[in-house]
């Protein structure tokens, strides 16, 4: 029984929560915790009858919210269903019109077709042109127009048909006018600053003397890095400072594309470069030659000037190679035939040398620069044959540094030896020439002492 009590006390606590801790001292007994159990059955009991009251009250609530939600339900269910009905007259109706107006556009459809492709086209060569530049709003509007044909429920007006009419008209009247406008212009450092710029047709845009070219991508224009070489650049610059006058100027019908050749064709010192050593050894045996041979032609004309004079006094001789042999004559009046003949052909072989120095190395000098020039291109052609080997024969520009060096030196070479086998030619002329008026001119004293003796053996003793 005792065993029974605590058991029950155990449970209450547990069940109902003590207010107050239970200590030792504290007991309590059976009919107190009867007491307490039926006060806690009490409590409960009220507690679930109000859940109760609590829950019919919230059904009765809740049913008549059924009730409204059923009811908007079914007038949602006829609105959908009138919405529906209506939808399908609409596109009855939609159909019927359209099939109208497909019936009265009749050939228009066809016109308004032709409009969409002309509008697209010319928004694609517009883009493209140089009068873009100048008219930059002309794009905006053939999009629009383009999109606008593009939707069948919508027509072009007659003013955007005119418009379209007019910058057509426009864009062929500008590609033959020459038209000068402000415009940004990207200099080959990258500053983007306006400019004074000159318009010729749709072909080229000069600025401030150089040629400008233009991104359709971006619709800048774009000042080129390289220009083309000075004879162009000097027409540029005389259209940009004409008025009403005609001046010269070369123009680009391809847009660009011979302009760009025009850029990348290297200049002459890129072209030496090209050569290599060789090439530069062939230039210095030119330049070598070139100043032997205007050394010996200077001197040569100078000493037949000198001679000529002499021609023209004999008596008096100077200090010229025909004088020198004058005086050798003057110096033996008496001398026989044979001894003055060998003095004098001793003076006109002593004379002689100094014609013909530097002749030979003239001569050289035109022998070994094809020779080099052979030797710079079998050079070109090892490298080329290289840049095969290791790269096959798919880029050609790989083999380009070669094939250069190839023939840049063949070209040099013979630039070198034809000029100074001419020039050889015309000094050993000259000095050819100066050596013959010299053995003329023995050879009439000789003839002249020779009758002089004779005519002394032939008088009266």
């Amino acid at each position: 029984m005792r065993a029974l009590s605590r058991a029950l006390l155990a449970g209450a606590v547990a069940l109902f929560g003590a207010t107050k801790p239970v200590c030792a001292a504290e007991r309590i007994s059976l009919d107190e915790l009867l007491e307490q159990v039926k006060a806690g059955r009490a409590r409960d009991a009220r507690e679930n009858q109000a859940r109760i009251e609590a829950f019919e009250a919230d059904q009765a609530r809740q049913a008549k919210l059924l009730t409204a939600a059923r009811a908007e339900q079914e007038k949602e269910e006829q609105r959908s269903q009138d919405l529906e009905a209506r939808f399908e007259n609409n596109e009855t109706r939609v159909a019927e019109l359209e099939q109208q107006l497909q019936e009265r556009l009749g050939s228009l459809k066809e016109l308004f077709g032709v409009l969409q492709q002309v509008a697209g086209d010319a928004r694609g060569q517009f883009d493209n042109s140089l009068t873009q530049v100048q008219f930059p709003e002309r794009s905006e509007f053939l999009t629009a127009l383009a999109q606008k044909m593009g939707q069948t429920s919508r027509l072009a007006s007659l003013e955007e048909i005119e418009r379209l009419w007019f910058e057509l008209q426009r864009e062929m009247t500008e590609s033959g006018k020459v038209s000068r406008f402000t415009a940004p212009v990207i200099s080959a450092s990258g500053e983007r600053q306006p400019r004074t710029v000159t318009r010729v047709g749709v072909f080229n845009v000069v600025a401030d003397g150089k040629y400008l070219n233009y991104v359709p991508e971006t619709g800048n224009l774009v000042e080129l890095p390289r220009q083309p070489r000075g004879r162009y650049l000097q027409r540029a610059s005389q259209l940009e400072a004409a008025v009403d006058e005609m001046t010269a100027f070369g123009i680009d019908p391809t847009r660009g594309q011979i302009l760009s050749l025009l850029v990348q064709e290297p200049t002459l010192r890129e072209r030496i470069e090209q050569g290599g050593a060789v090439g530069y050894v062939i230039i210095a045996l030119g330049a070598i030659a070139l100043l032997v041979a205007l050394e010996r032609l200077l001197v040569l004309t100078v000493t037949w000037a000198r001679v000529r004079r002499q021609t023209a006094n004999l008596d008096q001789p100077g200090d010229n190679p025909l004088g020198r042999v004058l005086k050798v004559y003057q110096d033996n009046p008496r001398a026989d035939v044979e001894t003055l003949e060998l003095k004098l052909a001793e003076a006109v072989l002593k004379e002689t040398p100094r014609f013909n120095r530097m002749l030979m190395l003239l001569k050289i000098i035109a022998v070994v620069a094809p020779l080099l020039g052979l030797l710079g291109t079998v050079i070109g052609m090892i490298i080329t044959f290289q840049a095969i080997t290791l790269f096959g024969t798919g880029d050609p520009k790989l083999m380009a540094g070669g094939i250069s060096q190839a023939l840049v030196t063949t070209v040099l070479g013979l630039c070198v030896a034809i000029p100074t086998v001419l020039l050889h030619t015309l000094v050993a002329s000259r000095s050819r020439r100066l050596t013959q008026v010299l053995e003329e001119q023995g050879a009439g004293l000789i003839a002249e002492q020779a009758e002089r003796q004779h005519a002394a053996a032939a008088a009266p003793a």
